[in-house]
């Protein structure tokens, strides 16, 4: 089953990406592949927004100095592609996080404007050794789904939970479950007692306060602080570790982040780090592998298929596919000199969610035939009693087919 699955072996069926030796472990989306990545990421920028988030964006290449002062240059580097420009060294970013501290600093705050929350879809690149590398799951290329939470001390909870439930609503949308473990305190660490206690309670009030069972890995924290690892279960009931949740004690010291308290001192705010989707790639490949490239109407990336039964119903079958892209609906004229039955089949082994069949009678009465993915067929519908309920199952995101 999960040979039949490969997300390699679906995707170049399914025309959405391929791998090239000029650029070993980067992919290539194609334009079907692109379809469902933009749908992916207009869901995260909805959810997002809906979650009180502003989006931005930093650059790919930033200075040894800015990576001197992250610590990734010492602990990092030799996953980091370099270059000089200018004689001054440069890296391309294995990491959305520095930049996002330097977006910080870039104004001041009060403890009113706390928190903030900015997401950032962001391409890194990391050095993998080229055995290592495997289809979308291993790459060198990513798009990372993060977002940095600066809060004061008393709001970890609240935002740590606020992170749970939008994974929990994102990863619904799929279908995908997931179970969560805590990484507390490991043996080398930065920051003191106090500040541990503090957030390690934080993380662990927030689980309690989500309710869900989890796991307690004692001493795999990171060294600049504990953090909750979210992963999901697929359709085959693997499980991967796509969400994480990541309390920072070093980059704000590091870059000397501010906020003015009720008591108009300085103070350090706390910082988390949290990705949901992870490496977009990587996430893309496991929805692949879950839905077996059976997508949810939402999702598929041709979600109509028209087949014209003549030749001389091609162009009648060109302004169906006009008028339904107008809808907003993804469709695709197969214009092919081939026989319906065949057209059809192929359109089933594609799981593509809506066939519609063109005759002369739905030309003349500007009707619409449609198959659904469970074999039933409904004729003589209007454009409105199809495109309506196409469009509200699209919108809502629905998981289960459409029936119409």
């Amino acid at each position: 089953e999960a040979k039949k699955r490969d997300h390699r072996k679906v995707g170049t069926r399914l025309d959405l990406f391929s791998f090239h030796d000029e650029a070993p472990g980067m992919a290539f989306f194609h334009a079907k592949g692109m379809d469902m990545w933009n749908a992916l990421l207009d869901y995260w920028r909805e959810a997002h927004r809906a979650a009180g988030y502003v989006e931005t964006k930093t650059p790919v290449l930033l200075n040894r100095k800015l990576w001197e002062k992250s610590g990734h240059w010492d602990n990092y580097r030799e996953n980091m592609y370099t270059c000089v420009i200018d004689d001054e060294e440069y890296a391309i970013k294995p990491m959305n996080c520095p930049g996002g501290m330097l977006l910080y600093k870039t104004r001041s705050y009060s403890y009113r404007d706390l928190p903030l929350r900015a997401g950032e879809v962001g391409l890194v690149h990391r050095h993998e050794l080229s055995g290592a590398l495997s289809g979308l799951f291993r790459v060198r290329s990513f798009h990372q789904d993060d977002a940095h939470i600066f809060m004061t001390p008393d709001q970890i909870e609240t935002e740590v939970l606020g992170v749970l439930r939008l994974a929990e609503q994102i990863y619904n949308k799929f279908g995908l479950t997931f179970h969560l473990e805590l990484s507390t305190r490991p043996e080398k660490s930065i920051g003191t007692d106090a500040q541990w206690e503090q957030a390690t309670s934080g993380l662990e009030k927030a689980l309690k306060h989500y309710g869900q069972e989890y796991f307690i890995n004692e001493g795999d924290g990171a060294f600049y602080g504990p953090k909750i690892d979210i992963h999901i279960k697929d359709a085959l009931g693997r499980t991967w570790q796509c969400g994480t949740v990541q309390l920072d004690m070093a980059l704000p010291e590091r870059f000397d982040l501010t906020y003015k308290g009720q008591d108009n001192d300085k103070h350090r705010p706390i910082m988390i780090h949290r990705v949901i989707y992870g490496s977009m790639e990587r996430f893309f490949g496991i929805l692949v592998e879950h839905f077996a490239g059976r997508f949810p109407l939402w999702l598929a990336p041709v979600q109509a298929v028209i087949l014209p039964i003549t030749q001389d119903l091609a162009d009648h079958a060109d302004q169906v596919k006009t008028d339904l892209e107008a809808a907003g609906i993804r469709c695709e004229v197969d214009h092919r000199n081939e026989t319906l039955k065949k057209k059809i089949r192929e359109a089933q082994i594609n799981y593509v969610p809506l066939i519609l069949t063109i005759g002369e009678k739905e030309k003349e009465t500007g009707t619409l035939s449609v198959r659904t993915l469970d074999g039933k067929v409904k004729l003589g519908l209007s454009p409105a009693e199809f495109v309506t309920p196409v469009q509200k199952h699209i919108k809502k995101r629905i998981l289960d087919d459409i029936v119409l």
